[in-house]
C-alpha cells in the first residue's frame, strides 16, 4: 500500500488517537465480514509517509485477491491506497519477513516555500552542499553501533544495524536522500539527515560521523528533523 500520514498517528493502531492500522483494520473487517488484525511491516511516525509499506493478515474469506483491493480502495479515504495483494504462505509476517527496508527523505532547497509540499518535504532555504554530504553519508555505511542515531525513548538493546548504502540525489530544487538498511531504530534515519544537515553547517566536522558512532551518545549527533520529509520508500522480502 501507500500513503500520506499527514492526518495520522503513525502506522501502528492507537487507542486515543487515529492510526492508519484503525482504519485498515475497520474497513478489511468490513469487506470480509469478520474481525481482522493485521500485522504491518513497520511502524512509522506521525506524519511520516509510505510509498511502498506492506502489511499481512489472515482471513477465512474466499474473496480472490484481486477484488480485495477494488473493494478496499472503494471504502478507504483519498490519502491510503492498497496498491496489490497475494496469498502468502501460512509462516509469512510482514515484519519478521521483512529483510530490508529502504527509507527516502526529502528536502525542498530554495528560498521559496512550495505550498504543494508543505507537509511532503522539509523546506531547507539554505544552501546545501549535496557533494559533502554524499561523501559524509558513506560513513553510515556497514554494520554498525547506531544508539548515539536513536531517539532516547526508544532505545534498543542490540543498536547494530547494516546499511547498504546511504544516496543523495538532486533534480533541480528537491533532494533525496536515500538510505537502504536491515532495519532501522527509533527516529534513526531522522537524526542521520539531521546530522547530515549539522555537518552542511559547519555545527560538525565533515569526518565526525565514525566518532559519534564510536559514542555511543545521542547528545553527539545532529538534531531529529521533522516527519513529513520521511518515506518508507521499499520493502524488501
Amino acid at each position: 500500500m501507500a500513503y500520506r500520514g499527514t492526518a495520522y498517528h503513525g502506522f501502528q493502531r492507537q487507542e486515543n488517537a487515529v492510526g492508519i492500522q484503525n482504519v485498515l483494520e475497520e474497513k478489511l473487517s468490513a469487506l470480509t465480514n469478520s474481525a481482522v488484525k493485521l500485522n504491518g511491516c513497520s511502524r512509522t511516525d506521525a506524519g511520516v509517509h509510505a510509498r511502498e509499506y506492506c502489511f499481512s493478515f489472515e482471513t477465512e474469506h474466499t474473496i480472490p485477491c484481486a477484488n480485495i483491493v477494488r473493494g478496499i480502495n472503494s471504502l478507504l479515504p483519498d490519502d491510503l491506497a492498497v496498491l496489490s495483494c497475494e496469498e502468502a504462505p501460512a509462516d509469512f509476517h510482514a515484519r519478521y519477513s521483512c529483510k530490508g527496508k529502504e527509507y527516502l527523505y526529502l528536502i525542498l532547497n530554495r528560498r521559496e516555500k512550495d505550498p504543494f509540499l508543505a507537509d511532503m518535504a522539509l523546506h531547507y532555504p539554505y544552501e546545501l552542499d549535496t557533494e559533502l554530504l554524499a561523501r559524509a553519508a558513506q560513513d553510515f555505511v556497514g554494520r554498525h553501533d547506531f544508539t548515539s542515531f536513536c531517539g532516547t525513548a526508544n532505545q534498543k538493546s542490540d543498536s547494530f544495524r547494516t546499511i547498504e548504502y546511504f544516496r543523495i540525489e538532486k533534480s533541480e530544487n528537491l533532494v533525496k536522500l536515500l538510505v537502504k538498511g536491515d532495519g532501522f531504530l527509533y527516529n534513526m534515519v531522522r537524526i542521520m539527515v539531521g546530522t547530515l544537515i549539522f555537518i552542511n553547517e559547519d555545527k560538525l566536522s565533515a569526518d565526525s560521523v565514525p566518532r559519534i558512532l564510536a559514542a555511543r551518545d545521542r547528545n553527539l549527533a545532529g538534531k531529529t528533523v521533522p516527519a513529513h520529509g520521511l518515506y518508507l520508500n521499499k520493502v524488501y522480502y
